[in-house]
């Protein structure tokens, strides 16, 4: 039944190359930045009566009228179970678009974004595009963004040798999204829902010039609350495999070793500016994996 419902999809070359995009932004307690992404949506080469733009809010404080007029014109609804898959789904049940463009609302989308996600998808099922990480001084970043520069957000790797792509530049024909079904609560849940799109039969390719840039992070404080949460998620999908505590126990005592290599990728990195910069990076390399370790190990010791 699976093998039959993606064949009913569009494959490949079938998608209409003028399709209305519905651009979807979770939101939650960021007004700056979706004011800031919003601008760039509004600068797209793709012509704006071919897409609207649909924000789903997290129940920030600020109230839906705040959201409102940070992004005028944008569709604007609640998204009452928080978390980003939920929103996502809010958005794209108020959605009207074909396709469906994944943004989130710290992103900076490039003015062919748009443009460039739907031509990738006349070659692929669905597809996951470029993201850069910014320093907010790109001559002097500090020790935590330079570690992002380096290791965060490679979509390329994540696409063609682990199989998904994030949620915050993403690009899914409806019909596809709609057989795979909405994205899941308390699992990252970008990797699970395209492993069960993969899992339909259907293929993600990679969109390398759809490029949005995104944020470094500035402080220890905000680096150890992504990985918290990217941690819990990830031990939840570990769980549904029948072997997923011992082989994230197997990952957690494993993590100190990776710093060695992966030292040696920051000093040989050309996004840094200089040496100290690359040191810098090298130190909160391995105070990440070290904490990583532990806080890996406290998981795999709870009952569930």
């Amino acid at each position: 039944m699976i093998a039959g419902l993606a064949a009913q999809a569009p494959r490949p070359g079938m998608v209409d190359p003028a399709p209305f995009v519905s651009v979807i932004i979770p939101h939650y307690n960021d007004l700056d930045g979706l004011r800031l992404c919003h601008a760039r949506l509004l600068a797209q080469t793709w012509p704006r009566p071919g897409f609207e733009i649909v924000v789903a809010d997290n129940n920030s404080r600020c109230g839906l009228a705040a959201v409102q007029a940070a992004a005028p014109g944008a569709v604007v609804v609640p998204a009452p179970v928080q978390g980003a898959g939920p929103a996502r789904n809010a958005a794209v049940a108020a959605s009207r678009g074909t396709l469906l463009a994944f943004i989130d609302s710290d992103c900076l989308p490039e003015p062919d974004w748009i443009r460039e996600g739907v031509a990738a998808l006349s070659r692929h099922d669905f597809a996951g595009g470029t993201v850069l990480t910014l320093a907010r001084d790109p001559a002097r970043p500090n020790a935590v963004e330079a570690f992002e520069i380096v290791f965060n957000f490679n979509f390329k790797r994540y696409i063609e040798r682990v199989g998904f792509s994030g949620t915050g530049n993403l690009f899914v024909p409806r019909a596809v999204f709609d057989r795979v079904g909405g994205f899941r609560p308390t699992v990252a849940e970008d990797m699970e829902w395209c492993f069960r799109a993969r899992a339909c039969g259907y293929r993600i390719g990679f969109a390398e010039r759809a490029v949005v840039g995104h944020p470094a992070r500035q402080t220890w404080a905000e680096l150890k609350r992504r990985w918290a949460r990217m941690l819990a998620e990830d031990y939840s999908l570990a769980l549904m495999r029948p072997t997923g505590r011992l082989a994230f126990t197997a990952k957690a005592l494993a993590m100190p070793l990776s710093v060695l290599p992966h030292g040696a990728k920051v000093l040989a990195s050309d996004r840094l500016p200089d040496l100290r910069t690359r040191l810098a990076a090298i130190l909160i390399l391995a105070r990440l994996r070290l904490w990583r370790t532990g806080r890996m190990l406290r998981l795999a010791m709870q009952k569930r």
